[in-house]
């Protein structure tokens, strides 16, 4: 078959097919560009989930009508000094609107601050016409409609509206975070109001934005996070410990206010948590990466959602260690959703065993019971009482028992020294089914897992004994040899000074093996070929070895869960209030091993609200 130059439009249409995957992208382009032109305020409206149509208005620098035809030609862009390595926008490539007109019926119509009218440019499948005179007002509007219908088996690949709408508003609250000056608003006929108001780029304007796209929970549950490292700045939130989710959806990450989803990212995020949250649970997060151009590599996917580090290991460990360190200076934090599950919990409804209310009434209690609230409280006339058994004086005898002794209250009786109270986790009062620590505070009340905060506190023990001093080794009695790779023996053994820390201990075997004469005493029998194997793949992917103090960890956290206070051990007071205090010094204490709470703290207000006090 001969060789022949494809034609133009299928040339874009090729383009399109890597930078438009979806109505998302299509927004996400238009958006970027309406952000590099210097816009404070920007409008999306869709329809039809983005395939009917897709309009995007600004009030940016707007484009001269000598430039909207090399606007829509394939490598034109505004936004490329001569340094490809330099890059300081959005948007570079110069693909996306003749790509996104090559696939669509696209119309742009702009009018520079310097012009006296607008002017527009329209494409249809890659036809474009000319550029004609319009009415409108300084900034762009793109409107791009039937996406796809030059390339309907694109369109087969497409999701359901309500799937495709949720993707522009994912990508629109994506990049919202990242501008937080900037207003943005997001309507149609298929979907309510997204309307994002501008704050500022200060650190509380920035989290302003945050909690306008993630909800107040989120700045109520994170901690902030600011550290630098070899150039490379690192600030943002994270979810303490409590506060998780299922995926890892509310994850966002930043480069250069580029949003991203790299994987290196991912997995220092996975690393920083990974023994404080349990592993089908994943952090909530907020970064944004700040670093020179030219260690970046921005030019990695045609959609630019990737980007490449040219010193993965670095931005990694920046990542992780900040997180760790931002964790441990929190101290003990608890998330506010456990106390408002514990309120839903607690809170008055329909039990099984409660008469019915009266007839057509939805309320499971007696209005006449609960006007007369405010008067003189009558046991019998409460809708909750047993059903079998009277008032009488067997009954008020129980009233009158004092605690019952199923409560198994260990702690003393008399008041708590005010100085206990104002700490923390406040003073040990009771000890419960022989497993929850009852404790009070000058304004709240704290239920405390003695098993699981006492796994933590061994768990942090174990692992400083762990890590403060090179990890015994077993010598193998007979070496065992690895065949790898050239380039994996070769990282190895560059890392070799680093494993031997950990008990592991290697060296060069020929050209594509490495001889292994020690392994961790901790690991027991272990298969030395598989963790080799693992090891070469991790330092591939991240330059570190922390696959091996991950499994170092692993152990020490079994032995923290067999050998810490077990469920159903009666403690003395002073124990109890000794175990508090030692959660209160060590960071991380808020969750355990395994990612659980250790303990749930009730505001007395919040009390008060139950009982009707407030």
């Amino acid at each position: 078959m001969p060789i022949r130059q494809l034609t133009e439009t299928m040339i874009n249409q090729i383009a399109a097919g890597e930078v438009i995957e979806r109505p998302a992208s299509v927004v996400k382009e238009l958006v970027e560009n309406a952000l590099d032109a210097g816009a404070s305020r920007v409008e999306i409206a869709t329809s039809g989930g983005g395939l009917n149509m897709i309009r995007v208005i600004d009030d940016g620098g707007g484009i001269s009508e000598d430039e909207l035809e090399l606007a829509v030609s394939r490598h034109c862009t505004s936004k490329l000094s001569s340094d490809i390595h330099d890059i300081r926008s959005l948007g570079f490539r110069g693909e996306a609107l003749p790509s996104i007109g090559s696939v669509s019926r696209l119309t742009i119509r702009s009018r520079t601050k310097e012009a006296d009218s607008a002017s527009e440019i329209s494409i249809e499948g890659g036809d474009v016409s000319p550029a004609r005179p319009a009415a409108a007002n300084r900034g762009t509007s793109v409107e791009v409609r039937d996406l796809f219908y030059a390339t309907p088996a694109r369109l087969k690949f497409m999701k359901g509206e309500r799937a495709e709408t949720t993707a522009i508003g994912d990508v629109v609250k994506r990049i919202a975070i990242a501008f937080p000056g900037v207003r943005f608003t997001l309507s149609g006929s298929d979907r309510t109001t997204l309307d994002l108001p501008a704050t500022d780029a200060t650190p509380d304007g920035r989290l302003r934005r945050i909690a306008q796209v993630m909800g107040k929970e989120f700045p109520e549950n994170s901690i902030p996070i600011e550290a630098e490292r070899e150039g490379i700045a690192l600030s943002g939130h994270v979810s303490i410990p409590s506060y998780t989710r299922a995926n890892a959806l509310q994850q966002y990450a930043y480069v250069n206010g580029r949003p991203v989803r790299d994987k290196l990212i991912a997995g220092a995020i996975r690393g920083a948590f990974m023994d404080v949250l349990p592993r089908d649970r994943h952090a909530v997060t907020v970064l944004f990466l700040t670093l020179d151009p030219a260690l970046v590599d921005v030019n990695v996917h045609p959609a630019k959602a990737d980007v490449r580090f040219r010193d993965p290991g670095l931005v990694r460990g920046l990542i992780v260690g900040a997180t760790r360190q931002a964790l441990a200076a929190a101290g003990i934090r608890t998330a506010t959703t456990g106390a408002a599950g514990m309120m839903g919990a607690f809170r008055p409804g329909a039990a099984a065993y409660a008469h019915p209310g009266p007839a057509n009434s939805h309320r499971a209690y007696d209005p006449d019971f609960r006007a007369s609230a405010s008067g003189s409280y009558s046991p019998a006339r409460s809708p909750f009482r047993p059903l079998d058994a009277g008032f009488g004086e067997t009954a008020q005898a129980v009233f009158d028992a004092g605690p019952l002794a199923s409560a198994d209250a260990r702690a003393a009786s008399t008041e708590a020294e005010a100085a206990l109270l104002d700490l923390e986790l406040g003073a040990a009062r009771a000890q419960v089914h022989g497993n929850y620590i009852v404790a009070q505070t000058q304004d709240s009340l704290v239920i405390v897992d003695q098993h699981a905060a006492h796994e933590r506190l061994v768990y942090e023990a174990l692992k400083q004994a762990i890590h403060s001093r090179p990890v015994p080794a077993q010598m193998l009695l007979i070496p065992e040899i690895v065949d790898l790779p050239e380039e994996d023996a070769d990282r190895l053994a560059s890392h070799a000074d680093t494993l031997a820390r950990f008990g592991l201990g290697l060296e060069r075997f020929g050209p594509g093996a490495v001889a292994v004469r020690e392994t961790p005493s901790m690991l027991g029998e272990t298969n030395v070929g598989q963790l080799i194997r693992d090891l070469a793949d991790e330092i591939a992917d991240n330059d570190t070895t922390e696959l091996l103090k991950e499994r170092l960890d692993r152990i020490a956290s079994t032995m923290a869960c067999h050998g810490s206070v077990r469920s159903g051990r009666l403690m003395r007071p002073e124990e109890m209030n000794a175990l508090l205090r030692q959660m209160e010094a060590t960071p991380g204490s808020g969750t355990c091993n395994h990612g659980r709470p250790t303990y749930i703290e009730l505001k007395l207000a919040d009390i008060e609200r139950l009982f009707g006090r407030r």
